[in-house]
């Protein structure tokens, strides 16, 4: 009895040191993610940029001999909450997309996309197998699948910002860049599960690879076809009760839901939370909500003020500012941007139509922003035989892609409108 008192006492008190230990992580951070996310908009950058850079700060101050912090980086429930926070950001991507308009997007945006895609990941893997020869083929594909992403959100806000949004070209690049992330998640999705196969020992073939092409179609759709007849029926009769917020919960809980699903079959959660977000965005939420009370993407915005900017934070905890300028990094690094430009540069091609600005629709295609953070994560996460597929070394590279893709979109995309009209006068 002794023994076991002893056993329990002993538990709590790892409990409570893991909360503090969360308590101070969150003291920390919170404040330091929200500042820097202004500053970053204070410059003329998205907010992800501040927080990545706050993380990549605070984690090498042991540079200059303060450890004291140096707990962030382990911390096992910052890793969740952070987790929980890429979940959240997908899930409102999926919210923000419109199922309709993609299914009536013209061919100009399919085409972009399409482009937008199979170009990247086809430079990326060549790239990754002729500057990482030692490396599995594994390593290779997943390179190129983050060089397959692109940051709807950053380029509609600078299309927005020169007041181009209405413009032909901003709705082909918008509606490419949904697409996009449809088609890099699916060929996450199946990377992602070559990789896990692998790891357990089985196979790679053309037969597992059409099965994981299949299993994440089929998911995909049909994840969306039941939930789109189903999930509206549910929240009709739950709109009935008098409960405030329960519309919100069975939200989260279809989010979660999925999420789950979709990573009990190999797949990301992201994809899961992405589908969840496309089916709530076709329910009519106007019609269930009791009076002033909030929707559920309304409701959702304060959740993921907290929880997203953690996760980039963390991103940049994890890189050791070292590795950032080692020669071998240095060069990957400008390859992949390279070419992670010039693959996007393809898509201006796939746009029909009369006295198009292909420059711009090119460019509009070149951010990789918080989606190319999100697949670089992922790719932390997992290892074949106990060997990671990034590696310091090429994680590093790929943030250093990410951010230089990032921050010379917004200039870029002004100048090649500006040129234009200027040209048309």
């Amino acid at each position: 009895m002794i023994a076991l008192a002893g056993a329990a006492l002993a538990g709590a008190q790892g409990h409570d040191d893991a909360i503090t230990s969360l308590l101070l992580a969150l003291v920390i951070l919170l404040p330091v993610a929200k500042l820097s996310g202004i500053f970053a908009e204070k410059l003329g950058q998205p907010a992800v940029m501040g927080e990545l850079m706050a993380g990549l700060i605070l984690g090498n101050l042991g540079l200059v001999g303060f450890t004291g912090i140096d707990f962030l980086k382990t911390d096992a429930g910052l890793e969740i909450l952070a987790q929980l926070g890429v979940i959240l950001l997908l899930f409102e991507i999926g919210l923000d997309a419109s199922l309709a308009d993609l299914m009536k997007v013209g061919a100009s945006s399919l085409l972009v996309a399409a482009i937008g895609v199979i170009f990247p990941f086809a430079l990326g893997w060549l790239v990754s197998a002729w500057l990482l020869p030692g490396h599995s083929s594994f390593v290779h594909a997943f390179v190129g699948a983050t060089l397959c992403a692109t940051s709807v959100g950053i380029t509609a806000r600078v299309l927005q910002d020169i007041g181009a949004i209405r413009t032909q070209e901003a709705k082909i690049i918008l509606g490419a860049a949904v697409i996009d992330d449809v088609l890099g998640l699916l060929i996450l999705a199946v990377v992602s599960g070559m990789i896990i196969g692998a790891d357990k020992g089985t196979e790679i073939s053309l037969g597992s690879i059409s099965y994981l092409i299949g299993t994440a179609v089929f998911f995909l759709a049909g994840s969306l076809y039941l939930g789109i007849w189903l999930v509206p029926h549910v929240f009709h009769h739950a709109s009935k009760t008098t409960a405030r917020g329960l519309l919100f919960s069975l939200s989260l809980t279809l989010c979660f839901l999925l999420s789950y699903f979709s990573a009990a079959i190999g797949l990301a959660p992201i994809v899961g939370a992405f589908a969840a977000g496309l089916i709530l965005e076709s329910v009519p939420m106007e019609k269930y909500l009791q009076t002033e009370e909030l929707s559920p993407d309304k409701m959702l915005h304060p959740l993921s003020v907290f929880l997203v900017p953690l996760f980039f934070v963390q991103m940049g905890l994890k890189i050791e500012l070292a590795s950032l300028f080692r020669i071998e990094v240095l060069g990957l690094a400008a390859a992949l941007t390279v070419v992670a430009i010039l693959g996007k540069q393809a898509c201006g091609l796939g746009a029909i139509g009369k006295n198009l600005n292909r420059l711009s629709i090119g460019i509009g295609m070149i951010p990789r922003g918080e989606v190319g953070l999100i697949f670089a994560g992922i790719g932390l996460t997992l290892a074949v035989k106990g060997e990671r597929i990034l590696d310091e070394a090429v994680f590093s590279a790929i943030l250093i892609m990410v951010m230089v893709t990032t921050i010379v979109t917004p200039p870029l995309l002004q100048w090649s409108f500006r040129s234009r009209a200027a040209h048309n006068k």
